[in-house]
């Protein structure tokens, strides 16, 4: 819920789990030959710590 708010979440020799933001884009849609426009937006990152890192290695 904390990061559907827009919070970052950060659990101490684990990792921390971000938000970060998308730019706008343009695709496009290859069986109708058109652009679209994809919008900003919001997706969810992961960042592992290092001492979590070390443990698994």
């Amino acid at each position: 819920s904390s990061l559907a708010q827009g919070e970052n979440v950060y659990l101490r020799g684990f990792g921390s789990f971000v938000i970060k933001k998308r730019a706008q884009k343009t695709a496009r849609n290859i069986s109708k030959n058109t652009t679209i426009i994809i919008p900003e937006h919001n997706i969810p990152s992961f960042k592992p710590a290092k001492t979590f890192l070390n443990e698994v290695k």
